[in-house]
């Protein structure tokens, strides 16, 4: 299957990033190098591009489909909380723009193997580095996890408010024989939500297996401090935009860049800032950006995409 990535909201983001011919940008979220491309092809023989990525997969593609492109490419396969380090090992002091592109590519939700999708029968996996053997997987979550455990996942990363029938049916499930694949799994999410709940909205299983996924990469501890990493290795006028695909990661993003933009922490009512704490950042919008309706005809999975975009002060 060949890595294939159409880049959500990419006109804004080329728009909100003010890209310098001659400039240093990250990419955290490197996927099929679909915003790489967009990056690179504004880039110089001048400029460089530092490509970051978990999936050996997404490297390999990305590397290709930026071959041509005239400034200078480093690619990392790892996770992006390594950027400072991987700035340091290249001589990079500072970058002018960064990006990070949250949640799943549409390669990895498309192809089976890699056990995202509720849509298609597959073994339940969900690792962003499918190559790491050692790595928590979906299949371990759901069937080494205890009920309570598993209610408390679904529940918090999934938002889904039947959460704890859901994990009874999968634990009294797994009593006759283990939950292999992302078919069974969906089967039993169904089975547990009244079918009255299933008429409307997402699919059912939508919720859950965002849960599971998020829980098997980490993903909301990392973000955290990866919003503020990337912030750090700004030079100054250099902005961020982080483009995430649900409400979570949104809030985590949105109170991190309020937190660079106003870090004060005196108590309210004091005449002056007392912890001299000062703002190294601003926020460029205030109000998230959505796709535009005719990027919805052409890709719906940009329905829930939302940009925010910070600029260094």
């Amino acid at each position: 299957m060949e890595y294939e990535h159409a880049p959500v909201l990419a006109a804004e983001v080329s728009e909100g990033l003010n890209i310098r011919p001659d400039g240093i940008y990250a990419d955290g979220t490197l996927g099929g190098g679909g915003h790489a491309a967009m990056i690179c092809e504004r880039l110089s023989a001048k400029g460089a591009f530092v490509g970051v990525d978990k999936d050996r997969e997404a490297i390999a593609a990305a590397t290709q489909r930026l071959d041509g492109f005239a400034c200078k490419k480093i690619f990392y396969r790892g996770d992006f909380l390594d950027i400072k380090a991987v700035l340091r090992e290249n001589g990079i002091d500072a970058a002018d723009g960064a990006i990070l592109d949250l949640g799943v590519s549409s390669y990895q939700l498309d192809n089976p193997e890699r056990g995202f999708s509720y849509m298609k029968d597959a073994p339940l996996d969900m690792r962003m580095d499918a190559g790491d053997d050692e790595a928590l997987t979906a299949k371990d979550v759901v069937n080494t996890y205890d009920e309570k455990r598993l209610a408390r996942v679904i529940r918090e990363y999934g938002e889904e408010r039947w959460a704890s029938r859901i994990a009874a049916f999968i634990v009294r499930a797994r009593e006759k024989g283990p939950v292999l694949t992302t078919g069974a799994l969906t089967d039993i999410v169904k089975a547990a939500i009244p079918a009255s709940a299933r008429r409307d909205g997402p699919h059912p299983a939508k919720r859950c297996f965002q849960a599971i996924r998020i829980e098997v990469n980490d993903e909301l501890r990392s973000l955290r401090r990866a919003v503020d990493d990337f912030s750090d290795i700004l030079a100054p006028g250099g902005r961020l935009a982080i483009i995430s695909f649900h409400s979570l990661e949104d809030r985590i993003v949105k109170e991190a860049f309020r937190h660079r933009e106003s870090p004060c922490e005196c108590p309210p009512g004091l005449p002056a800032c007392v912890c001299g704490k000062t703002p190294d950042a601003r926020r460029v919008n205030r109000k998230p950006i959505t796709a535009s309706e005719a990027e919805l005809a052409a890709n719906p999975r940009a329905r829930s995409a939302k940009l925010r975009i910070l600029e260094k002060l």
